[in-house]
This record gives C-alpha cells, structure tokens and sequence, in this order.
C-alpha cells in the first residue's frame, strides 16, 4: 500500500500543539505537503523562532507519519511566523512589520532590567527571530553599553535606521547624545522622543520589538501604551520584599492600562559559590514565584547573580553569547523561550476570540 498526502495529512492531524490543544492541520501549521516514493516532505510552520517545543513537535509529527503505511522516510522543514497581534483599541495601532511589543518593566529601579532585556533580546535573536530592542528609558539609557555599541544611527528615506548589535536592531537615547550628557526634560518632550523612536525608526520586519522602560510608573510608560498596541508586558524583580511590593504596583499599573502581564522574572534570585558550589539566597530565593503564582500570573524563571553577568553587561557582550551554557546562560535562554511560548499561547488566544 502506498501513501497519499491524503493519508499522511489524516496522521498529522493527530498531532497537537501541546500550547494550543489543536491539531497541526487545523491550525494552518503543516504547510507543502508532498509524499513521493515512500518519502513525506513537509513544511512544519512553529508560531515563533524561539519555541522552546520545536524537538518535542517535531518527534510528533515524525512519529505520526512513519505510522503510515507505505512511508519510509520523513523530511521536515521546520520554520516560523510570528503572529502578528490584533489591537482591541482603535486609537493603539500595531506598528507596521513588528509582529509583536513587549514592554519590560520594573517597580524600582537596581534590579536588573535592562540587564535581563539586553539577554532575553539576544537570546531570542540567537533562536532565528527576528528582533528589536528599544531603550525606553530617556533619563538613564544603559544599553548602549550593555550592547557594546557608541556609534550614532544612519538615516534613509526620511526614518532613523536602528543600529545593528548582536544579531539584532537597536535603538537608545544614549546613542543621540554625547557621553555624560544628562537629558533634562520634562513630561511632553518625552512623549515626543518615544513617538518618535516608535514611528520614526525603520524597524522594518520584526518578531518582536523588546522595550526597555524605566523604573516605576510614570511619563514613559504611559506614552508607550498610548502610542502603539503593546501585546503584553514582563515584570522583572529581586526576591526582596521592598523590589517585590513595588513590583506588584508595577503589575497594577499594566493592568490598569490593559496590557496583560506575560509573567514575571525572579533576578539575582541566588549566588552559587565557585568554591564550596553551596547555593546562597542573598536577596532571599522563590518571593517573586510565589507572588506571581498567588496573582494568577505566569513565572518565566528565575536567573542567580553572578558577576560574569555583571561583566557582560559592563564589556558590552551579553553572556547568552558569552556563557551560554553556564547556569546563568541557560537560564536566560530557558526564560527567553518561555516568554516566545506565552506570547505564542496569548495571540492564538485573541485571534480565536475574535473569530467567535
């Protein structure tokens, strides 16, 4: 007996998406199919570069169709398309190419933010997705040093062209003004700078556009969500009690805003001694799970300090490239996927709801 694409489409309608609980074929996952010869080819099409199930699906589907009788031979050709985010709002409008904005943010400040956006950024570049990073922060922008990058931006056609880092495109204040200059403006003027870093930079085609925000709740923040459709927002915090109340305020100001939280990140949550290899809870260890388990909130991980990611970010060279598979590596890898996974799970979420 011979195989059809008939038969092989019928096995790979088996297979769910374990994220979404709906079969491959229905979802518009399984794409080219051929069967020739005993040998299935076929496109298999993840919802984002960064899916941390891509083995997992791809055994599935494996499975399924050497299950049929008459194939000898499974060719997989796996890509991805990141869907793009319908916006609910008339007056927050998705920018054009950027599939998807997530805003960063934190209660307070000193608890590694922009440390984590700068590895969560690159981590997801490193996974084949498309992506940008934007520094929001105007007072005090790190990232040009985290990123390793002083030269000013190009311009073409009329837009700011974002500088290229580390596989990704990049945008900050620090790069507009000399070094050590302090930017001293008020409410209105940077309303002005994010607009114009949202709509008159040529981010071109983009997964994901990470924003850095500043600390708090303020100016910047509001403007941003004002100013585009933002698909959901990541908290980051330390275990400590002061980081982890004003995190929570952080989480009402997004909710009050109608971003959804996407989940939260535990930073420095540990240090694991290179010398006796004993773990030490020096900020305590497990507060912000246990805070985001008790809001209903997704926990994308936790990450130890350790001061190679002190170093990376002080040298310009995120330690995703520099140290990935130490503890700290992996562990912003882990996060960078599980973040990719829930955007995945809330876009196929809101695009059901707004079929029904």
């Amino acid at each position: 007996m011979s195989a059809t694409v008939e038969t092989v489409r019928a096995a790979l309608a088996t297979v769910q998406d374990p994220d979404l609980k709906r079969d491959l074929v229905t979802l518009g996952m399984i794409e080219d199919l051929a069967v020739e010869g005993g040998v299935a080819r076929f496109t298999l099409v993840l919802t984002t570069a960064a899916c941390p199930l891509k083995a997992e699906i791809e055994a599935d589907c494996r499975r399924a169709v050497l299950a049929v009788p008459g194939v000898t031979e499974v060719q997989i050709n796996t890509t991805s398309r990141t869907r793009k985010s319908a916006s609910p709002t008339a007056d927050r409008k998705a920018l054009d190419g950027v599939a998807q904005v997530i805003a960063i943010g934190s209660g307070k400040g000193g608890v590694g933010k922009s440390t984590v956006s700068a590895n969560l950024a690159v981590s997801l570049a490193a996974s084949g997705a498309r992506v940008g990073l934007l520094d929001g922060d105007i007072y005090g922008p790190n990232l040009p040093r985290m990123m390793g990058v002083t030269r000013q931006p190009s311009q073409r056609d009329g837009k700011i062209v974002p500088v290229g880092a580390h596989g990704l495109r990049f945008m900050s204040m620090g790069l507009l003004v000399n070094a050590g200059e302090a930017v001293v403006w008020r409410g209105p003027m940077l309303h002005g700078a994010i607009k114009s870093f949202l709509h008159d930079v040529d981010w071109g085609e983009l997964d994901y556009l990470l924003v850095d925000l500043p600390p708090g709740t303020g100016d910047v923040q509001l403007s941003l969500i004002q100013q585009t459709f933002v698909a959901g927002a990541v908290v980051v915090t330390t275990p400590s009690t002061v980081a982890i109340e004003d995190a929570v305020k952080a989480i009402a100001m997004f909710d009050k805003l109608q971003v959804p939280v996407l989940g939260v990140i535990e930073n420095m949550s540990y240090f694991m001694c290179p010398n006796c290899n004993e773990r030490h809870d020096i900020f305590a260890s497990g507060t912000g799970e246990q805070r985001a388990l008790a809001m209903g909130l997704p926990f994308l991980g936790s990450i130890p300090i350790d001061p190679r990611v002190r170093a990376g970010g002080d040298e310009g060279r995120p330690v995703v490239l520099t140290d990935p598979d130490t503890v700290h590596g992996r562990a912003f890898q882990s996060i960078a996927g599980q973040l990719a996974r829930r955007i995945s799970i809330q876009s196929a979420a809101m695009a059901e709801s707004a079929h029904a």
